[in-house]
């Protein structure tokens, strides 16, 4: 295994996955070995069964470790948006006079408006905007000259609750963690950064959960989760059909809300039992339950207003809306807005349900580039 792989635990709301990959070439990448395992789940302060959570977690780890042959050293962790919050600044520091902008002029503003919080941890900072003192405004000021150095900056906090459970699951081991904003990681590798230069709005779509995020620049304006779903459409189709648990979350992706009135009933067979299904009912009741995620999305957007967000699109991934026929078209109408569906523009991983993995895989891999030789030097040399 090359010192270029990177190792990532992508937590999403009923499933995780431990991946371990590489950057290809043409922006590909190869993923060398991954595993996947179910688990309960989380509400919007904690895990349902933190024991449950960290088995599955060992059996992931260990599964790819044997894949591989080798033992995980450093373990990139995606942060679900239910224990990230992100808060925009605005920062400024000077010089005694005009100075070329480095790197290091640059780690001065950040770590200007880095605050300690007793409930959560800081784990990165990014920018959507910087002004020098001619009040050039510009995504990277490298190079420039200014006595002024002014950004929009966004900071982004890990709940203490979920670090310190993620060390406590791993306190045996030797295993460096770092850990990674999931939801920002997949809009900042989707949404060019062109798009983001102005305002982007991201919707990603779980299973329990769903977080929409006002990008600008390489910044976050605004992140907000909702507990809202797939799973939301799933208990109404219970409730309505009289269905098991298993089996209205497997009719969920059946549905098709193009369908006409007069359709009649399907057949809908799930581990061998066979189920009659109203066609017209089905598409209704997943339009309720749209419609419920609606409403909270719509809210926080409202609450946006000024911004001149209103002609924006919403750019949608995660595997919330993927395999409902016509649920894109219908959330874009409800909102008034126009809703593009985002995957990974790769080969064979090309669905909304690998944005996160492959997003994560995207960030690590640049962080453990930056990193590099120096941490090498100062912390030794482990890793793959």
């Amino acid at each position: 295994m090359g010192r270029k792989s990177v190792a990532v635990l992508d937590i999403r709301s009923t499933e995780l996955a431990v991946i371990i990959g590489e950057r290809g070439v043409n922006n590909t990448f190869a993923l060398k070995a991954s595993a996947t395992e179910s688990y309960s789940g989380y509400n919007e302060h904690e895990f349902y069964d933190a024991k449950g959570l960290a088995d599955a977690i060992y059996s992931a780890v260990s599964a790819v470790e044997q894949m591989c042959g080798e033992r995980i050293r450093e373990l990139y962790i995606g942060v679900p948006g239910v224990f990230c919050k992100v808060e925009p600044k605005e920062q400024s520091i000077s010089f005694p006079k005009k100075r070329k902008i480095g790197q290091k002029e640059i780690d001065s503003l950040f770590a200007s408006g880095n605050e300690m919080q007793e409930d959560y941890r800081f784990i990165r900072a990014t920018s959507m905007i910087f002004i020098t003192s001619d009040s050039r405004r510009v995504i990277d000021p490298t190079g420039l000259y200014s006595d002024l150095l002014s950004g929009y900056l966004s900071y982004f906090y890990c709940s203490r609750y979920f670090a310190d459970l993620m060390e406590e699951i791993f306190n045996e081991t030797k295993i460096v963690l770092r850990f990674l904003p999931a939801q920002y990681a997949m809009a900042s590798y989707l949404i060019p950064s062109e798009t983001r230069d102005e305002y982007a709005i991201f919707l990603d779509v779980g299973f329990l959960s769903s977080t929409l995020l006002i990008l600008l620049g390489n910044g976050v304006l605004i992140q907000n989760t909702e507990m809202v779903g797939r799973l939301q459409i799933a208990v109404r189709l219970a409730e309505k059909f009289d269905l098991p648990y298993d089996a209205a979350v497997a009719l969920v992706s059946k549905a098709n809300l193009y369908v006409k009135p007069s359709s009649g009933n399907m057949e809908f067979i799930h581990q061998g039992v066979s189920y009659e299904i109203d066609a017209n009912e089905l598409a209704e009741t997943v339009k309720d339950g749209l419609d419920e995620l609606c409403e909270k999305i719509g809210g926080l957007l409202e609450e946006c207003s000024g911004r001149n967000l209103e002609c924006k699109p919403v750019y949608v991934t995660g595997e919330g809306l993927y395999e409902i026929r016509g649920a894109l078209e219908h959330v874009g109408k409800r909102l008034s807005r126009v809703c593009e569906q985002l995957a990974p523009d790769l080969p064979y991983y090309n669905k909304p349900s690998m944005s996160s993995p492959i997003a994560l895989i995207d960030m690590a891999c640049e962080d453990h580039r930056k990193v590099g030789i120096l941490y090498r030097i100062l912390y030794g040399f482990g890793g793959y």
